[in-house]
């Protein structure tokens, strides 16, 4: 079964190899905006004088996503430098937070105020922590499995989305599922 966590929850924490090393601390979660993942985590040291690393951990070699850690096989799964977050921050990609979230058929859903991962064996971007338009500070999960587009500036999702949110992570397994049904159903 996947656990769920919020992308503000997994910054700061520890990359330790299988073998119990803690070699990095995760600084930022870079977004693929072009197919809806996670393209790597920027690094840096431990301790309260590291600053950054000059390498990346991409997506694809993370062995686990936890609450308390992100787990890799052995150091060597840490790229040699920040190529990956590079590329993404020239192409525009990366930065969700602050994006409207609208469906195809024009409703404003609200911005994106937090990304909500799968973990576990094969990490994945579930949805998104939004400030519904005209609700003040109220704050729902809205799983996404199929956006339509997505910019730095807009997330465009189906109109059926908007039916299926979360005022927790307890609660966000049923709305996935019940989005999952329904997108289903309609293809």
């Amino acid at each position: 079964m996947t656990g769920y966590v919020r992308a503000s929850e997994i910054a700061k924490l520890p990359v330790v190899t299988l073998g119990g090393e803690d070699v990095a601390q995760v600084k930022d979660i870079v977004f693929d905006a072009a197919h809806g993942g996670v393209r790597c985590f920027t690094l840096s040291g431990r301790g309260v004088f590291s600053g950054p690393l000059k390498r990346e951990l991409l997506w694809n070699r993370v062995h686990s996503l936890g609450p308390d850690a992100v787990m890799i096989r052995d150091e060597s799964a840490l790229a040699d430098d920040d190529q990956a977050a590079k590329d993404a921050k020239a192409s525009g990609a990366g930065n969700v937070i602050g994006a409207q979230v609208m469906t195809e058929g024009g409703t404003g859903l609200g911005e994106i105020v937090d990304v909500i991962i799968g973990s576990g064996r094969k990490p994945a971007v579930a949805g998104y922590e939004i400030e519904p338009e005209g609700q003040g500070r109220h704050r729902v999960l809205l799983p996404v499995l199929k956006p339509v587009a997505i910019s730095g500036e807009m997330v465009l999702v189906p109109d059926a989305t908007a039916e299926f949110t979360a005022g927790d992570l307890a609660g966000f397994p049923e709305a996935v599922h019940g989005l999952r049904t329904r997108l289903e159903q309609g293809a």
